[in-house]
């Protein structure tokens, strides 16, 4: 996984718990490598807020990329205010353009007014959402694209795979056929979103998809937007095909393409430490009950499924003593994973999950009133501050 627990070691004993740390170092070290992408082809990178919305973090970040992208209103609001408006305001540079996209599978027309104010580029999911919004969108200056579907799978998770059979994102070619080219006018970019934690070899299979179906139409477009779901900051990415590819396909249609990755700009840069509660037993297997929860503090556990890393642990049996890792809450299925250490836990004793910054703090949830975990900042000197605490109002609040 390309995961180093170093930064944490000085500070897991001293934090609150449950809580999330996230790293400025490891989180820097991953946004100068995707500058290095932008510098070297000319491609524009964006961070997917779907992912990592920490905004404390948004000064950092509009330092090495272009912008954000959002998936409505509430994101689109986030970015402008935390990142465009502000790096304006803090530099004086109105010639840094720091670029504010959004997509939706479908608009809300209580909403598009504010949108297309705040936005400098929107993507469409049919041609029916461009039809109805276009006006609009081309009135308040906004670079308009269309999102389409090449079907071409090239990963397993069907819950996020947009290129499944019936799936309702994107426009395929037999229904872009059906409107283009009357309908392209006022189009400026096209938009694919296909892969999950993928390799650029997934991006180039998914990209000669593309190009049979829908190449002669990007001649007539000004961007190319590739979408997320490239795990550039993996230590076995293959940067140097990604790069290749970026560079031919803006060179062959004389376009700018984008990248817009969520878990590329804060992999494995944040972590969650929490503590043992209990330790309960039950035909065999050793239960240790943490303050923090599958169900509520990283959903994707349970939704992937995945088994989340953790410091100092092994598998199932590899070490000298076995747990089951399992949340407070009164859903049986809380489960974290099973895991495996030199000794026996204790209570109190604290544990620290790895890769811990993406699709948590933006998924979580208070079910059972459960507290959100605290989310702190731990800069380059090692030293920490809580930036966030939840209280009983943060449960009361949404209900």
């Amino acid at each position: 996984m390309g995961i180093t627990y170093e930064c944490i070691k000085n500070v897991m004993n001293e934090v609150p718990t449950p809580c999330y740390i996230v790293s400025e170092a490891l989180l820097e070290k991953n946004l100068k490598l995707l500058r290095s992408v932008s510098d070297q082809t000319g491609c524009k990178i964006l961070l997917a807020q779907k992912a990592f919305s920490m905004y404390y973090y948004y000064p950092l970040i509009g330092k090495y990329l272009d912008g954000v992208t959002a998936s409505g209103l509430y994101e689109a609001r986030l970015g402008y205010e935390e990142l465009c408006q502000k790096q304006v305001i803090d530099s004086g540079n109105t010639a840094k353009r720091c670029e504010n996209h959004v997509f939706s599978p479908a608009y809300r027309k209580t909403q598009t007014d504010e949108l297309f104010q705040i936005c400098d580029h929107a993507v469409f999911n049919s041609f029916s959402q461009w039809t109805t919004y276009r006006e609009a969108a081309l009135r308040a200056g906004v670079s308009c694209g269309l999102r389409i579907n090449p079907e071409c799978s090239t990963q397993e998770h069907a819950i996020y795979d947009p290129c499944a059979p019936g799936s309702r994102l994107g426009v395929t070619l037999e229904n872009f056929a059906e409107y283009a080219p009357e309908e392209l006018k006022g189009l400026e970019g096209l938009h694919f979103h296909c892969l999950c934690e993928q390799n650029a070899d997934a991006l180039v299979t998914t990209m000669n998809a593309v190009e049979e179906k829908f190449g002669a139409y990007l001649y007539q477009m000004k961007w190319l937007n590739m979408g997320g779901g490239h795990h550039i900051t993996r230590d076995d990415y293959d940067v140097e095909t990604l790069a290749a590819l970026l560079e031919r396909t803006q060179k062959k249609y004389g376009l700018t393409v984008y990248l817009e990755p969520g878990e590329a700009v804060a992999l494995n840069a944040g972590f969650l430490v929490t503590q043992v509660l209990e330790i309960v037993s039950n035909h065999g297997i050793a239960t240790a009950i943490v303050d923090t929860s599958a169900a509520c503090h990283m959903p994707d556990v349970l939704e992937m499924p995945y088994r989340p890393p953790l410091y100092n642990s092994g598998e199932a049996g590899e070490k000298a003593c076995t747990y089951r890792l399992a949340g407070p809450t009164c859903l049986a299925g809380d489960l974290i994973g099973t895991y495996s250490f030199d000794r026996e836990l204790q209570v109190g004793d604290r544990l620290v999950f790895g890769d811990m910054a993406i699709y948590s703090m933006v998924k979580n949830n208070t079910f059972n009133g459960m507290p959100l975990p605290d989310i702190i900042a731990l800069d380059k000197n090692g030293a920490w501050q809580t930036v966030r605490q939840f209280g009983y109002e943060a449960f009361k609040g949404r209900l």
